[in-house]
């Protein structure tokens, strides 16, 4: 496999991995413009533009979209996250000049109808009421509220209702003139691609762009803290974060392990204490997630109101034994699954444009995954342990959903944690 870099004069940059033996591609547009990029008074703007990206262009309208991807067996879509907006399309590789065109129109040049805003207003309006009304997904975003309030980071990506109901025409343009520059944009393609030939379609497409002011988002200060939701429900959604590392700090690699160690399958130490043997919960896991400056170790659950307490102390007693007595035999199988887990993942084309996007954004180059996977060797019981004795001195966020009356609030889990 073979993977590129190229700049044009303007900032603009295109990355592709060209992969042996594939028929197809994926390529897309990465965007450096997500819901951490938003004033307060744009919150859910990133999000209504990505969905305004497919309602028609100066040269498509948004049935034409549709059937040209869709005449050559195609298929386009798009993402918004704390720190990107994507655009990326899945095609047989005669059709890459194709789907690069039509990405091109749809960030370039959306038109914005007034008509199709009100639609599509309509459609995020709904997409909010499913998140509220679905615990295991909005419980998410009150425990980033919890752990980041009042930064562009800690807001939801979807946005407020009262912010979606007012976004208009020039809202969107003034957005998009701060945030769509050359220099915030990556074109990443990989599967049957042919790099000059898509550098000389970005130049065509993307080699005109005026360089615009770099917007650098807020940095993200984790200070935790609690947000708790009584309703009457079935189960009791219990979620827990932690301060981590970011992608630029090479201690994302102890804190994932130490994540899969402890919540990352059946074998995990909450599954099998809180699960098997207990009967606590049917549903526990942790994860890190990450961004460019900072990241998150998740704990969830969900659990009856009768053992959410149980529960809260149980996770808590857990982290702080891992300090202790974490095994070389935990952590061995949580490097195992961390790189399997990633090499499968990378399997596919799609899978393949998005971290040449991802890395490229954050180091501004394509490391090799041989340098991941030598770091990821490198983490050995005692950095795992020294991460979870670290962890043991920090705040932690709380975000409970449900009939989480009895549930422990933040500061006693945090005095447990570190007594």
């Amino acid at each position: 496999m073979t993977t590129q870099l190229h700049r044009l004069s303007n900032g603009f940059r295109i990355v592709t991995e060209h992969m042996p033996g594939l028929q197809s591609a994926s390529v897309g547009i990465w965007v450096g413009a997500g819901g951490r990029h938003e004033a307060p008074e744009q919150n859910g703007i990133a999000h209504f533009l990505e969905h305004m990206a497919f309602k028609g262009t100066a040269r498509r309208s948004a049935l034409q979209i549709a059937e040209e991807i869709e005449d050559v067996g195609g298929y386009i879509n798009a993402y918004t996250s704390r720190e990107v907006t994507a655009y990326y399309a899945r095609v047989l590789k005669d059709d890459v000049a194709l789907a690069t065109d039509l990405i091109a129109d749809i960030v370039l040049n959306p038109t914005f109808d007034a008509r199709e805003i009100e639609v599509e207003r309509g459609v995020i309006l709904q997409e909010i009421g499913q998140a509220l009304d679905t615990p295991d997904d909005i419980i998410f975003d009150w425990l980033q509220e919890a752990a980041y309030p009042e930064q562009p980071i800690g807001r939801t990506i979807l946005g407020p209702s009262e912010r979606v109901q007012a976004f208009d025409r020039a809202d969107l343009e003034h957005f998009t003139a701060q945030h769509y520059g050359p220099e915030q944009m990556i074109l990443a393609a990989a599967g049957a691609v042919d790099h000059d030939e898509l550098v000389r379609l970005a130049e065509e497409l993307f080699g005109h762009l005026p360089r615009t002011p770099l917007l650098l988002p807020e940095p993200g200060l984790f200070r935790g803290g609690e947000i708790r939701n009584a309703k009457v429900l079935e189960q009791a959604h219990f979620a827990l974060g932690f301060d981590q590392p970011g992608y630029r700090d090479d201690g994302i690699y102890a804190a994932q392990i130490f994540a899969g160690a402890m919540g990352g399958g059946m074998s995990s130490r909450l599954f099998q204490e809180a699960r098997e043997k207990r009967g606590l919960c049917y549903t526990i896991f942790a994860s890190v997630g990450a961004h460019s400056d900072g990241g998150m170790l998740t704990v969830y659950a969900g659990t009856g109101a009768e053992d959410v307490a149980d529960l809260a102390n149980l996770t808590i007693d857990e982290l702080k034994r891992a300090a202790d007595d974490m095994t070389d035999a935990e952590v061995a199988r949580a490097r195992a699954q961390m790189k399997s887990g990633m090499l499968m993942g990378l399997e596919s084309p799609s899978s393949r444009a998005e971290r040449l996007a991802r890395v490229v954004a954050v180091w501004d180059r394509v490391p090799p995954l041989s340098e991941a996977i030598e770091k990821i060797d490198a983490v050995d019981v005692a950095a795992v342990r020294a991460h979870a004795e670290a962890l043991c001195r920090t705040e932690p966020a709380l975000a409970l959903y449900g009939p989480v009356e009895g549930a422990p609030d933040v500061a006693t889990l945090r005095d447990r944690l570190a007594a």
